[in-house]
């Protein structure tokens, strides 16, 4: 294993290097307001509307748990991919915004467009997206090579649905690239996003995908809504059971996967990680304790908070997890640090500003910061007192 991947000392902030690859894009938000005499819930064709300034910010994986980690302290690499027009630059200074050296990884492909949505928000109705993919689209395994990924001990790829060469050909490019960063000694996780099921990415055969990639896979962290509509279940009606949550998990894991984090909105995370032990201890260069990680089985509620919005909660949940897994924390702390993150995250409006630095979020949780209740039904589980994390009856913390 080349030594360049195992360099830095684990447990101090900034020392572990992340990669976090795949989409990104620019969001162009304008600020809209009701109008008398015009039904709110249609804009109509032909007409005029007058709008405010718009909001222009970063979105996706690569921008939303880049900037999450670097803001709680963490050594990031971001490795998206833009064009070199005019929102690529605008992308990146955002970036750049955020940390003078944080766009110095971006792909910036000649010719190319880059990705950006408008988001249309009339007061009082859902949302309405018009996205173009852009590079994103033409994102391949090569993009990332030996060069970009040396220095790091994780890599985090997020959103191939999103992204048209990471699922065509049954996700023979996605599983390219984490075999390859697999084989570099890299830690590696994955993170998912929910397709138009019209789409020729809602269209694909997304068992056989996973089926295929999750081997490479030391950390899958979709959101339950994601997973089943990949795997084609039966969703789970309005309440949540830990049977239910167990099942779908164990699929994953029979693929090959090392664990399963499952992203459960204000349910909080769940997790579970394979019985083998072996599986955990090949999960690269982090270098987790088996016997602290094989066979473990819980559910971290989320904490209480005031809402603002839940712009880039789940990302920021998983950049949670993701610093507590780089620094050692055992699975309860690592799952609480990713509920931790995520509820200061949805304090503020956007993605990114409500995000604190690493030492004020374990104070935060020291402090005795109160937890939600759980919605779910989990029959035989304990709350431990401590943490306030439940475990499955067969976890060996029970």
């Amino acid at each position: 294993m080349n030594k360049s991947f195992m360099a830095g000392r684990r447990g101090e902030a900034g020392d572990v290097r992340i990669a976090v690859a795949g989409h990104i894009c620019l969001d162009i938000i304008p600020a809209m307001r009701s109008q008398a005499g015009r039904s709110r819930d249609s804009l109509a064709a032909g007409k005029l509307y007058v709008v405010g300034p718009a909001v222009v910010s970063t979105g996706g994986t690569v921008a939303n748990v880049g900037i999450a980690l670097h803001r709680l302290g963490m050594s990031v690499r971001l490795l998206g991919k833009v064009g070199d027009d005019l929102f690529g630059r605008a992308i990146l200074d955002v970036l750049s915004g955020h940390g003078q050296n944080l766009a110095n990884g971006m792909i910036v492909s000649r010719g190319a467009t880059s990705s950006y949505s408008v988001v249309i928000s009339p007061p009082g109705v859902d949302r309405t997206f018009l996205h173009c993919p852009g590079a994103n689209d033409t994102f391949r395994a090569a993009d990332l090579s030996d060069k970009s990924l040396a220095g790091c001990r994780l890599l985090h790829f997020g959103y191939p649905p999103l992204m048209k060469r990471m699922y065509a050909d049954g996700g023979s490019e996605l599983v390219r690239l984490l075999r390859r960063a697999k084989r570099l000694g890299l830690t590696t996780t994955l993170d998912m996003a929910m397709p138009d099921p019209d789409s020729p990415a809602g269209r694909c055969n997304w068992r056989a995908i996973l089926a295929g990639v999750l081997p490479y896979v030391d950390f899958f962290l979709p959101s339950l809504e994601e997973t089943v509509g990949m795997l084609r279940c039966k969703p789970p009606g309005n309440s949540l059971d830990g049977d239910y949550l167990a099942k779908i998990a164990d699929q994953l894991l029979g693929w090959g996967v090392a664990g399963v984090v499952l992203k459960l909105g204000a349910d909080g995370l769940y997790l579970k990680t394979a019985a083998d032990p072996a599986r955990l201890a090949a999960c690269g260069a982090i270098g987790l304790d088996s016997d602290v990680w094989t066979g473990r089985e819980m559910l971290a509620p989320c904490f209480r908070v005031q809402v603002a919005g839940t712009t880039g909660a789940g990302d920021c949940s998983i950049a949670g997890f993701l610093a507590g897994l780089a620094k050692g924390l055992p699975p309860p702390q690592a799952l609480t640090a990713g509920v931790a993150v995520g509820a200061c995250n949805v304090e503020c409006h956007d993605a990114s500003s409500g995000i604190i630095s690493w030492n004020r979020v374990q104070r935060r949780i020291r402090s005795g910061w109160k937890r939600l209740p759980t919605r779910s039904r989990l029959v035989g589980w304990r709350q431990n007192r401590r943490d306030g994390v439940w475990l499955a009856s067969l976890d060996p913390g029970c």
